[in-house]
């Protein structure tokens, strides 16, 4: 069992790091995100639309989501057993490396960079809202930048380094789970009027799952600067310092590293929804962020994830 899950996360990291996420694929996710908004729909028509009924709903909604997440692919896989233990086997390394993420932010965030190389802002503008939450339509070409990096690092944390964690302790079943938790967060967990109170459990459920995870990616992420020859000291004090500086709890112990690696400030105030969202600055603006800054970021993504990777194993081997 454990030489089987050993086996099963690297070939769902290796499979991933070389496909990708094809466009043909129909993603499980997608499923997922399908049924979260239909459950939204249906149980703000039935809870009180105050603010405790609204809590209430968004709670509800939790639970109906990440529950079958775990217990459908854990039925199916059951079920795939019962025909051959081979057949188990192989899907549940083919759903484990739909659940990672890495070749997908790689490729989404040089789209943005490949927009900027022919100095197509409109379009690298577009691209990035592809990306992010935040509205791009005015963003200028180091402000694109930045925002591009913040992704890629956080997401880190969230396309790769957590799920992979959750699938060295119950297979892709708790991997969805996960997953379902951050995809509830990106769609509901907002702070805007529309989801202040829906959103409220689905935005604690995310920083909860992603407490642990985020703060190792983050040491992981100082350790891969020296790997990728950036400045490791910068993203150790960066990091030391600016973790905790953000209105999330997780965001900024992978964004503060990886901006005090590549010697460039992030965050600021950002407007969302056409409404100005002030956050603290992290890193230090050592220069200005550059269009190379995106490869850099992957880079370190890259590395930050292979050492993930292999503590992962080691940790499953020594349980």
């Amino acid at each position: 069992m454990i030489i089987d899950r050993i086996i099963q996360l690297f070939l769902a990291f290796l499979l991933d790091s070389v496909f990708g996420d094809p466009v043909w694929l129909y993603h499980p996710i997608r499923i997922i995100g399908k049924w979260i908004s239909l459950m939204e729909k249906y149980l703000r028509r039935i809870f009180p639309k105050d603010r405790h009924g609204e809590r209430l709903a968004g709670a509800v909604l939790t639970v109906m989501v990440v529950l079958p997440a775990f217990l459908i692919p854990g039925g199916l896989l059951h079920l795939a057993g019962k025909l051959h233990p081979w057949a188990a086997w192989i899907l549940e390394v083919f759903w484990m490396y739909q659940i990672l993420a890495m070749k997908c932010l790689k490729t989404e965030a040089l789209k943005v960079y490949d927009a900027l190389a022919k100095q197509d802002l409109p379009l690298a503008r577009q691209r990035l809202s592809w990306l992010v939450g935040r509205d791009t339509e005015k963003l200028s070409e180091e402000e694109i930048v930045k925002a591009t990096v913040e992704t890629v690092a956080e997401n880190t944390t969230d396309g790769v380094v957590a799920p992979m964690l959750f699938m060295a302790v119950g297979g892709a079943p708790l991997g969805f789970a996960y997953k379902a938790v951050n995809t509830l967060d990106s769609m509901v967990g907002y702070r805007n009027d529309k989801y202040r109170y829906f959103g409220t459990a689905s935005a604690r459920a995310d920083d909860a799952v992603n407490f642990i995870p985020a703060r190792l990616t983050g040491i992981l992420m100082v350790i891969a600067a020296a790997l990728c020859r950036y400045d490791i000291s910068g993203s150790w004090r960066c990091f030391v310092r600016d973790r905790n500086k953000h209105l999330s709890p997780n965001s900024a112990q992978t964004e503060s590293a990886c901006a005090g690696a590549l010697g460039i400030q992030l965050g600021g105030t950002h407007d969302y929804f056409g409404k100005p969202v002030e956050k603290p600055t992290l890193g230090d603006a050592k220069r200005k962020a550059v269009p190379e800054d995106i490869r850099r970021a992957n880079r370190l993504m890259t590395a930050t994830s292979l050492l993930a990777l292999i503590l992962t194993e080691f940790t499953i081997l020594l349980w």
